[in-house]
């Protein structure tokens, strides 16, 4: 499919909801629906240095733009391919000294361009982008505070002698962005790095059970001319069979939430309320706070409040850096929480997560591996079966039994990470590389484990024992 393709969907009126986009023909899972690249898109601040401005993957050594010495790249391609987006904001930076914040940035690149193309960037553009809905009006006191603020940076920074825009134009821009931005992954899908505006995917209502999802497809930024270069862009793909005519959907929040806590999030953030069926029949709320069988109330809401208060204890620790006491906060809860809690209750889900992610870190892979097995086995009965945090939350815990030395626990992991990355991500993805060069070591692995297992462990103690022990 070329990027901006739009023939397996169409916009349509979706009732309360307004706009939507339907498939207009049957959809396959895995299948990508349409590509969209970026109208603009920044690196958030704190990534400014790590991140290539260009692609969006984060690098080492990467070379500073010699006039504002703000925006950084992979290479002298990266820089040329982005040069058209940067050159005015080149010069605003250096007009005002430094940097504003990434809204500011976004917003400003978000103008130019609209002078540029009219809000329009392609034909396969299906609406332009100071139509899409803002939502100022319903903002509070306190956003629409930090609004102004932002609107005076803007000023600021905005490029004299350009075109001038009133506080309400502006104003209708930042609200879009916060409505309708969409945060950007490093090359690994590991970490929030940016954020964009992608017209078309803000047209796809949310649903907390969607049939499509959305990865950052970084492109093929390897040919020595920029020219080559394959534009960053987002995919959306169909999580199951979509029938033709049926609507297109995504979630904009992690499904691991209690339908309430959903509903408040998207009333918050998105200004509407979700009515979608799982939040309607509160569909898996009795999984996330399940208890085990014959807990007495008095007991459950004392275990409650002390998980609640230890996760915090836990996240404080966490951000010091001092992963010890992490564990040991963890083990105790973990305890506390025995016979108590259920392993589909959020609360103890997120001790397992930490606890496996932290004891992994400190090459305590057994133990991890022993968390990491029933973290996986809770979002298992809880995730759409093809949703891409569970895929990573399986090749994660994949990795932590390899590491571990269980090899045959670790290579089925790894397998079934992999059929559901191959439809989240698609083929060509680097995490699915990732993925697809790992099941072929542990295939690999596994094969000399059972044709001689004492000689596959004395091989596996050796290779530790060489690692470094930095």
């Amino acid at each position: 499919m070329t990027v901006g393709n739009m023939e397996s969907a169409a916009l349509f009126d979706a009732g309360k909801k307004g706009r939507g986009l339907e498939a207009t023909k049957e959809l396959s899972a895995g299948e990508v629906v349409f590509t969209e690249p970026s109208f603009a898109a920044v690196v958030f601040d704190s990534f400014f240095s790590q991140v290539c401005h260009s692609c969006f993957r984060r690098q080492a050594d990467l070379h500073r733009c010699a006039q504002c010495k703000f925006a950084h790249y992979c290479d002298r391609t990266c820089q040329t391919a982005c040069w058209d987006e940067h050159k005015q904001e080149c010069g605003a930076i250096r007009k005002i000294g430094k940097a504003p914040g990434e809204h500011v940035r976004l917003a400003a690149r978000v103008l130019w361009r609209i002078h540029k193309s009219t809000g329009l960037a392609s034909d396969s553009q299906l609406i332009s982008v100071d139509q899409l809905q803002d939502h100022v009006s319903d903002l509070p006191e306190d956003d629409l505070k930090q609004l102004k603020a932002d609107v005076n940076t803007f000023l600021g920074y905005w490029s004299h002698g350009r075109k001038k825009h009133s506080a309400d134009d502006i104003s209708h821009i930042f609200g879009i962005i916060k409505c309708n931005g969409f945060t950007l992954s490093d090359q690994r899908g590991l970490q929030a790095v940016g954020v964009g505006l992608f017209p078309n995917l803000c047209l796809v209502n949310h649903d907390c059970w969607p049939n499509c999802t959305v990865i950052l497809n970084h492109g093929n930024q390897s040919a020595l001319s920029s020219a080559l270069h394959s534009q960053r862009r987002i995919e959306l793909r169909a999580l199951e069979k979509i029938p033709e005519g049926v609507e297109l959907s995504v979630s904009y929040v992690d499904f691991l939430n209690l339908s309430a806590d959903r509903q408040k999030k998207l009333k918050e953030h998105f200004h509407f309320e979700c009515t979608c069926d799982h939040c309607s029949h509160h569909t898996k709320d009795e999984l996330m706070m399940a208890t085990v069988e014959g807990s007495k109330a008095d007991k459950v809401k004392e275990v409650t409040a002390f998980s609640k208060d230890y996760l915090e204890k836990i996240e404080t620790s966490r951000v010091e850096g001092d992963y010890h006491h992490v564990v040991k906060l963890c083990t105790e809860c973990l305890e506390k929480q025995e016979n108590v809690l259920a392993d589909t209750h959020l609360l103890k889900l997120r001790v397992l997560s930490v606890a496996s992610e932290v004891l992994s870190y400190l090459q305590s892979f057994s133990e991890a591996a022993d968390y990491a097995h029933r973290m996986v086995q809770g979002y298992t009965k809880l995730y759409h079966p093809n949703n891409a945090l569970l895929g990573m939350a399986i090749m994660r815990a994949g990795v932590t039994h390899w590491h571990a030395g269980q090899i045959e626990a670790g290579h089925r992991m790894i397998c079934t990470a992999y059929g559901i990355l191959m439809v989240t991500h698609g083929p060509n993805h680097a995490i699915t590389r990732d993925l697809e060069s790992m099941r072929t070591q542990t295939e690999m692995e596994l094969k000399m484990f059972k044709e001689n297992e004492l000689g596959y462990h004395t091989m596996r103690a050796a290779a530790l024992k060489s690692q470094p022990t930095s």
